[in-house]
């Protein structure tokens, strides 16, 4: 068992007096976020929070929601993150899973969840507010963390549509951030922009470097394209963490002008970035460093610096230092340029997923993570993405599995099967669109069932348009092939 002190404890030890967190106009040091965290610790413990106990929270970026995170830490909780985006039937649904002892969320959700009818009557939704409150109860903070033990769980959804919580632990996040360290390198003065959500993966792993490497974070509520450029411009900022549609509204603002030298690099994750985009980096004398990761590999697993951004075009590049990386095909190894299954190893590759055993060693296989997508590499060792976990859409960053989708289309009334796909989109690098099979009529349908998927699903997860056909493409054995459904767009792919 390997362990380390406190991440933050150790933190506030060593540099206490460095800014840790920038929000709008606050900042805060080390010392004062690990004060704050074990104040906030005293009274979650007042609130019946106990170590091992799964605490979920459902809550916008913000400093509070990082001194939650630390808190729990110090009690040696285990932090469940959820998508702000999740209908109440779906959070519901992770959070039974979990076997969540609370939900903590901003003041503004309260009242909007607890008079859904998934949480209505329940004890378990406790707001920020009420949080603060209570007195502080006797605490002594965890001071060392194992790096076995569990820290916090995200839900992914698999490709079956039922979402499972992937187990990250400390020493997930801590080799996560020390991968990303010893691939880009670490300044003294660096300073990440946090503008993704902290419920993802992409979000959570730079407040673990933040506290890892003693670096200044500033916080965004959310990604606006201006308020991000004018940090970048303004705030000695070195590194951003983005999405391409992020990226492309950030060229546009940057004009004919030109980065700080300060900035020193565009992380780039979510799928390949489009060449045109790359080119007009390149002019502008911006450093890409595009990324593949996931959830279950507590962030990037794979990146391709900038010294090979053209030469290397759609390539994500090499497994990061303390990571390994081989495409498999049939139980068997496959030479370069075949594509076959990408598979990954590596300390920040999860143990598996919550209470599901069986998922797990389907996934992990002697210590190697069959990741479900496709790929290959050249004869230099660049991975290429050939597709992203089969039939998995990427809209803004966001993933979307079909069959979710699916799964609440046939179980209207009226539809007796249903299939998705991702539709090729400017702004979203991807959009879901369905098509069912049904006898009802055809317009009436189309907008009862959008607003049917609106009831059930995230918005990102909605069809941008539901077409009524007389039948899917199947294969003999009945299986469905989503990538023959486009083609059955009226006029083709080009006309929308």
């Amino acid at each position: 068992m390997t362990i380390l002190p406190n991440f933050l404890m150790n933190r506030a030890a060593l540099t206490p007096n460095r800014i840790a967190l920038e929000m709008e106009d606050r900042s805060v040091t080390f010392l004062e976020l690990y004060r704050n965290s074990l104040n906030l610790a005293g009274k979650l413990v007042e609130l019946g929070v106990k170590r091992g106990d799964r605490i979920s929270l459902f809550m916008a970026n913000s400093l509070e929601l990082v001194e939650l995170l630390f808190a729990l830490k110090n009690i040696g909780a285990i932090t469940v993150l959820h998508n702000l985006r999740l209908t109440s039937k779906e959070l519901s649904y992770q959070v039974e899973d979990a076997a969540s002892r609370f939900i903590l969320v901003d003041d503004e959700r309260e009242l909007g969840l607890k008079e859904s009818k998934e949480f209505m009557g329940t004890q378990k939704i406790v707001p920020f507010s009420k949080v603060l409150q209570l007195k502080e109860s006797e605490l002594t903070p965890v001071e060392e963390f194992s790096l076995e033990e569990i820290d916090t769980i995200m839900y992914t959804s698999g490709t079956t549509g039922f979402p499972k919580g992937v187990k990250q632990t400390y020493g997930n996040h801590f080799w996560s951030a020390t991968g990303s360290a010893l691939n880009m390198g670490l300044h003294e003065e660096d300073c990440w922009l946090l503008a993704v959500p902290i419920f993802h993966i992409s979000g959570l792993s730079i407040l673990m470097r933040s506290v890892i490497y003693g670096m200044r974070v500033i916080i965004h509520k959310r990604f606006e394209a201006e308020a991000v450029h004018q940090d970048l411009m303004e705030r000695q900022v070195s590194i951003v963490s983005v999405v391409t549609t992020m990226l492309s509204g950030l060229l546009e603002q940057l004009g004919s002008e030109s980065y700080p030298p300060s900035f020193r690099c565009m992380l780039v994750g979510g799928g390949p970035v489009p060449k045109s985009v790359l080119e007009e980096c390149m002019r502008k004398s911006i450093p890409v460093y595009q990324t593949y990761g996931m959830t279950e590999t507590c962030s990037q697993i794979v990146t391709l610096s900038p010294d090979f951004s053209m030469s290397k075009v759609g390539s994500a590049g090499k497994a990061l230092f303390p990571c390994q990386l081989k495409i498999m095909l049939d139980g068997m190894e496959v030479e370069p340029n075949e594509t076959g299954e990408i598979v990954v190893k590596g300390p920040n590759v999860t143990t598996g997923y919550y209470n599901r055993e069986e998922s797990t060693s389907e996934a992990i296989q002697d210590g190697w993570l069959y990741t479900g997508d496709l790929g290959y590499v050249d004869e230099e060792g660049f991975l290429f993405v050939v597709d992203r976990r089969s039939d998995l859409i990427i809209s803004g960053g966001e993933n979307v599995y079909p069959a979710e989708i699916e799964a609440i289309l046939v179980s209207h009334p009226s539809v007796k099967d249903a299939g998705v796909t991702g539709m090729p989109d400017n702004r979203w690098g991807q959009v879901p669109v369905a098509f069912v099979v049904s006898d009802g009529e055809k317009e009436l349908l189309e907008e009862a069932l959008l607003s049917f998927v609106r009831e059930q699903l995230a918005g990102y997860k909605t069809p941008k348009k539901i077409y009524v056909v007389e039948r899917l493409p199947r294969n003999a054995s009945n299986k469905l092939m989503r990538r023959e459904l486009l083609k059955m767009l009226p006029g083709g792919v080009g006309e929308h």
